[in-house]
């Protein structure tokens, strides 16, 4: 095998294997053993060479049949003769058999890999559960053996597909039955026939043939009867039943086995808490335990392609189909005889859910259908999404056109069974901001006249702003809470493009890390952190204060406050203020423990504006990504005044009232609890006004200065990008250009394929602009291209789409008006129409009534 590629030939003489074919002029190794025997079947199949065919088949030992033999088209013979010469099925089943590795080759470093989700370490997890490595390693089938199967997917199958729906095949016993039946049916309809058989006459005045032989009932009686009930078992038969595609890791699974049911967020460290015995305790009558489930499994299938076979057992190492957790099982899960088993890592999906529809019935009372529907696709497909909105929309979110297609197809035929309405496809878009442009529209370096015209145009632009905030120059802004209680000043940075993939690829951990400094700010026990989590937090780290470089960026990363949106997002918060410091590394401030529980409540307020602001953007409510915070000043000394103003009125009233009634100790200890209560409540004084409440207050005010801060700088719209590979022949590269350039394309890299004519393009299309672009590129090219559209990355729409000419060279190439296509600007407005936002546009501009010639005669 290993001289079977390269450079090497056999000499037939000296029967040798040897080097240097091309130096010789021979053919290589593979050439001579293998194409030529193949090329020389074909040839002599193409050319009806009878003699040769026969001569091949007689040396190969094949039989081929008479009708093949005879068959006037020549792909029947090639296959006839190459399905017994070269059967593709041992091909494949030596190939499985070679190249696959065995079950008790797995490592451990994959074992800890496929037991750890998210950030989380093997060494984290109790001695009970790190036992179960040895189970997985030795993927024993004793009795003893703990029980180990994942479940990556589930899939629909029509419920007649199950072995137990299937028609039995009939005995001869059976057969000799129907057969005497039959007889006796044709024989009872001759006599009828004849009139031997008298009539008897029924209620309803029709006639009814009594039965020539006592009471015993005819056969096509028996027949009626027993075809009543096959209306009601064909409704039964129509419906979808859930396979569960499964391999076993440890243990024999067996039918009918008792066996826990663990879903992706199941946690052992919260069966502890929840369970005192621990993992020691009965199954039975154990306390509800999130994402967990016990249950029995029902049915065992051996998947033989299309087909489904009952198992009785399945030993470790295999795969095989479970039903009978629909219930139990959406879309992965961990089946374990111990509860002390970890869920496994949920499969990773190349395509991403990105085109989203609405949906809903055509008739309103069939909502219920919808919704059932809805469930199982969202079952049955694993790439699919099912949303419920605000607003009780219900959303599919798919990855692609062709896959939405699909998904609405299953749901009106197979899931939901009903008339449905879509809306047009939605896209999610991104808001950003970037650093002011060096250019012009026109590809002029900015002058000074220019620079000038535009700080012009920003300052009408920043007259748009209410009163009551100011701006800065440098782009800082500064607002007052409706009570004029705090101040807060705000700046708007946007992050590097390397940050903002970094903050992306770490989205999990940054998630643990949320719930890190929420469980410090709780003030629970902290040393749960394992060392190997506290290394991958510090790498992260590591890696922003890698890409953070430069003056404005110096101790940003240790002063990062929160993510955002949703606490896990692509953008930061970043606390500069001196008087509550706050970290996400290392949670409050120790020096001053008063402040920090002061400052903690109002410091929530702040981080849930930012998290607000960030989920929707000023430009079209869409979320933003790569921008940076920074809360330079977070004035409250005016709040502390009032606090400290209302707290000595009431302890003035408070010693008006204990000051009479001296003599009465009860009295005066009464009125000093009184007195502390009030004391220990002094923050409540000032929290409520006419504004309402004072955290509220600071949530919006934090908002506004957000979304005025990025106001205020470059605003960009970021869309979502297909990785778009094309394969066409050099012939019609043109159109394919043509195409893509008409979709706003890009074209990255263009190679042709060795040994033939297809040239493989790679190219990056907005998801916006893909709808119709696999049929149209086919159209185009007469099907000699074919696209593959993948979910890239999020990219910048380099046009902005605030855009109007400040220069002179853009007033001469643009005109006044500037009307023309902005790219961005038409996207901003779609999304702003979708959501019902005010659009700025003008339907009609300097019309005039039209003027006849018959009127003016």
């Amino acid at each position: 095998m290993k001289t079977l590629w390269g450079d090497y030939y056999i000499n037939m003489k000296a029967k040798k294997i040897m080097k240097g074919d091309q130096a010789k002029g021979k053919k290589p190794l593979f050439v001579q053993l293998i194409l030529e025997n193949i090329w020389s079947l074909y040839d002599a199949v193409l050319k009806k060479d009878k003699d040769k065919i026969d001569k091949i088949v007689t040396s190969l030992g094949l039989k081929i049949g008479a009708r093949e033999a005879r068959h006037s088209d020549p792909k029947v013979q090639i296959n006839a003769i190459c399905s017994q010469w070269l059967p593709i099925s041992h091909a494949v089943l030596a190939m499985v058999c070679q190249k696959l590795p065995s079950p008790l080759d797995i490592t451990a470093e994959r074992v800890e890999r496929l037991m750890c989700t998210g950030s989380q370490t093997f060494d984290s997890f109790p001695p009970e559960t790190q036992a179960l490595k040895a189970a997985f390693m030795k993927c024993g089938s004793e009795d003893t053996a703990p029980v180990i199967i994942f479940v990556s997917k589930m899939f629909a199958v029509d419920a007649k597909a199950l072995p137990q729906n299937k028609p039995r095949p009939l005995t001869q016993e059976e057969i000799a039955q129907r057969r005497e039946r039959a007889r006796q049916r044709h024989a009872e309809k001759l006599a009828a026939a004849q009139g031997q058989a008298p009539l008897e006459p029924t209620q309803d005045g029709s006639a009814i043939e009594t039965c020539p032989k006592g009471d015993e009932p005819r056969g096509d009686e028996q027949q009626v009867e027993s075809m009543t009930p096959k209306p009601v078992l064909q409704e039964e038969n129509n419906q979808e039943s859930f396979i569960a595609f499964a391999r076993v890791f440890s243990g024999v699974a067996r039918r009918g086995k008792k066996i826990f049911v663990l879903g992706p967020k199941y946690s052992p460290l919260e069966f502890l808490r929840r369970v005192p015995l621990g993992f020691s305790a009965p199954p039975d009558g154990l306390p509800q335990v999130p994402h967990m489930a016990y249950c029995a499994l029902e049915n065992l299938y051996l998947l033989m392609g299309r087909e489904l076979e009952y198992l009785e057992e399945v030993p470790p190492g295999n795969v095989l189909g479970i039903g009978g957790l629909q219930d139990f099982v959406l879309k992965s899960a961990t089946l374990c005889s111990l509860p002390s088993c970890p869920p496994f890592i949920p499969l990773n999906f190349e395509a991403t859910p990105i085109v989203r529809v609405a949906v809903e019935p055509k008739h309103p009372s069939e909502m219920p259908q919808l919704v059932k529907g809805m469930k199982l696709l969202n079952q049955a497909d694993p790439c699919v999404q099912i949303l419920i909105q605000e607003t009780g929309e219900h959303v599919l979110v798919t990855a692609g056109e062709v896959h939405l297609q699909r998904c609405l197809d299953d749901l009106k035929e197979r899931f939901a069974k009903i008339h449905i309405s879509v809306s047009e496809p939605i896209i999610p878009f991104r808001e950003t901001i970037t650093k002011p442009p060096k250019v012009d529209m026109v590809n002029e370096e900015i002058g000074k006249q220019q620079k000038v015209a535009v700080i012009h145009q920003m300052k009408e632009d920043q007259s748009k702003i209410p009163e009551g905030i100011q701006v800065y120059s440098d782009g800082l802004i500064t607002i007052t809470t409706p009570n004029k209680l705090a101040t807060l000043s705000v700046r708007a940075m946007p992050l590097p493009e390397e940050v903002t993939q970094i903050l992306e690829e770490n989205s999990d951990l940054i998630r643990s890390m949320e719930q890190l400094t929420s469980s410090l700010n709780e003030g629970e026990n902290t040393h749960m952190i394992h060392q190997k989590t506290q290394e991958k937090i510090w790498e992260f780290k590591g890696k922003l204060e890698q890409h953070l470089t430069g003056r404005r960026w110096r101790n940003i990363v240790d002063q990062i406050w929160s993510f955002g949106p949703r606490k896990c997002g692509p953008n930061i918060l970043v606390n500069k203020s001196e008087d509550f410091q706050n970290s996400v590394w290392t949670g409050p401030a120790d020096k001053a423990s008063k402040e920090a529980s002061r400052y903690r409540d109002l410091g929530n307020s702040i981080v849930s504006g930012f998290q607000l602001a960030t989920l929707s953007g000023p430009m079209c409510e869409e979320p933003l990504m790569g921008v940076c915070f920074v809360l330079e000043k977070w004035d409250l000394s005016k709040f502390e005044e009032q606090g400290a103003s209302d707290l000595a009125k009431e302890g003035q009233e408070e010693n008006e009232t204990c000051s009479g009634g001296n003599e009465n100790q009860e009295l005066q200890d009464g009125c000093s609890e009184a007195f502390e209560k009030r004391t220990s409540q002094k923050g409540e004084s000032p929290l409520t006004d006419c504004y309402g409440p004072f955290s509220g207050q600071l949530i919006a005010t934090m908002k506004e200065a957000c979304r005025y801060a990025l106001q205020v700088k470059p605003q960009r719209l970021m869309a979502a990008m297909y990785a778009c590979d094309i394969m066409a022949t050099g012939d019609v590269l043109g159109r394919v250009y043509a195409v893509l350039s008409k979709r706003e394309g890009r074209v990255l890299q263009e190679e042709m394929k060795e040994g033939t004519d297809m040239f493989i393009i790679k190219a990056v299309l907005p998801v916006a602009e893909s709808f119709g672009f696999a049929d149209e590129i086919r159209k185009r090219t007469s099907g000699l291209a074919s696209p593959q559209l993948v979910f890239s990355h999020w990219e910048i729409i380099p046009s902005d789409p605030f855009w109007v000419p400040t220069t002179e060279e853009e007033y001469l190439h643009f005109g006044e008006k500037a009307d023309s296509e902005n790219q961005a600007r038409k996207y901003m407005n779609a999304i702003r129409k979708r959501k019902g936002l005010y659009v700025e546009e003008k339907i009609v501009e300097h019309a005039e009534k039209q003027r006849t010639l018959s009127k003016n005669k």
